[in-house]
């Protein structure tokens, strides 16, 4: 059975210029994109075609990707806000993820985080959970079920923590395995596991060597943290004196690959930047965390010009919301910031952090050939956007161009203007349901 969409289509092709097709028709089949026309009067007139015609005000878009989120963290959201990172950490974070040794606890709150993603328009989401196997792997079932494109990771954390949350590197590899061959057995393309060391200051050279084995051995994708925090770096410089800097931990572990997502590296060195763009290892940019713990600004040009693919991170619940809509003018604002200070920074526009949010998400995951945007053969992840809703700043109060709804949706929409979400064809949110 196909479906087509017939109205207006947003999307990119590059990273400083968003397409624009006042109207068109796509048409979806077995969860991949069969045509697309740009006379909308052809439509698909077999049997079991459904047409779907937008409304005024809506636009169909591809689905957003979120590099960086800790689903168990979410409970946590907006608190602590107040502390910088490690002290964060120690205080809210661990604490709480101590909790997730509790399924039924788990289970409450990644089904609520895996609807409310979707709901915010992400079909594409990196998790981080925690350290406990059972419980993550309950987020994977969660996520299989409620259909959304989602990469997992057991985190893995063997020294420096709080409260006995920790793991002896025994352990956390072979757990780390057990989390692997459960994400098979689910069977759900959609969803992979990932190896997920925390960040340097949680794992001895011992632990991430034997991480980067497994990622090896089975192909994965692999997440963790770099330069996010001035007394972070200096936390970790200390803890690995015989590497020249944070990134070169990751490379004599064998961790930085073309499947490793970086999140944040705000004070990555230019050598760092080299090793990075070298290995084909992408950045999860997180502006709104960024800013909420007092961490510093990341210079998404910087790396760009370096030849560093970077996508955008939410990274609840350093980040106060888990919209990528949010992240979109977090890292506007980001970039505006930088321009303050220094005068040879051109910010960042809205063209520019929407297809960070949707192609550019897909290069750094290496999924560009998948999702992203929309091409024949590709699959359909998508989002019919409203921006005629009456309780939202997006109201139409005067006709706009189709360019104008786009720009007013990365600056004043939320979760009310997503309609319905799409991942691989199947309608997995709507505001119908």
């Amino acid at each position: 059975m196909s479906c087509t969409f017939i109205g207006p289509v947003v999307h990119s092709f590059k990273n400083d210029e968003i397409t624009i097709i006042e109207e068109a028709a796509i048409t979806v089949s077995n969860g991949k994109i069969t045509s697309i026309n740009l006379n909308s009067k052809t439509e698909d007139k077999s049997i079991n075609a459904t047409i779907i015609r937008l409304k005024k005000g809506q636009f169909l878009c591809p689905g957003l990707i979120d590099l960086h989120i800790h689903a168990s963290q979410f409970p946590n959201i907006c608190l602590g806000m107040d502390k910088p990172l490690l002290e964060w950490l120690r205080t809210y974070t661990i604490p709480l993820e101590k909790k997730y040794n509790d399924i039924n606890f788990a289970e409450k709150i990644y089904n609520y985080i895996v609807n409310t993603t979707l709901k915010c328009g992400t079909t594409t989401a990196c998790y981080y959970a925690t350290i406990y196997r059972q419980s993550t792997e309950k987020l994977a079932q969660i996520a299989s079920d409620l259909g959304q494109r989602a990469l997992i990771g057991k985190v893995n954390m063997n020294q420096n923590s709080v409260l006995d949350y920790v793991e002896t590197t025994e352990d956390s590899l072979k757990e780390t395995e057990e989390f692997i061959q459960s994400v098979k057995k689910l069977n759900d393309p959609l969803i992979e596991a990932v190896i997920t060391p925390r960040f340097a200051v949680s794992c001895d050279m011992d632990l991430l060597k034997g991480l980067g084995a497994l990622a090896s051995k089975h192909h994965l994708y692999i997440q963790t943290h770099v330069s996010e925090n001035k007394e972070e770096v200096d936390f970790v410089s200390k803890l690995f004196p015989e590497s020249k800097n944070y990134s070169e931990i990751y490379d004599k572990a064998n961790l930085l690959t073309t499947k490793t997502i970086l999140g944040h590296g705000v004070y990555l060195t230019n050598e760092e930047h080299t090793l990075l763009s070298g290995k084909g290892v992408a950045i999860a940019h997180c502006p709104n965390s960024n800013t909420m713990l007092q961490s510093g600004e990341c210079d998404v040009r910087t790396l760009w010009k370096n030849g560093i693919n970077v996508g955008l991170g939410t990274d609840v619940a350093g980040g106060c919301n888990p919209s990528i809509i949010d992240t979109m003018r977090s890292a506007l604002a980001n970039s505006l910031h930088i321009s303050f200070h220094n005068q040879n920074h051109i910010p960042l526009n809205y063209h520019e952090v929407f297809y960070m949010a949707t192609l550019g998400g897909a290069q750094a995951l290496r999924k560009d050939h998948l999702i992203g945007n929309f091409v024949e053969g590709k699959e359909f992840d998508a989002l019919i956007v409203d921006m005629n809703i009456g309780s939202s700043l997006s109201g139409s109060l005067q006709e706009h161009t189709l360019l104008e709804l786009v720009q007013k949706f990365i600056y004043s929409g939320d979760d009310r203007n997503i309609d319905s979400v799409y991942v691989k064809g199947k309608l997995v949110s709507s505001k119908q349901k």
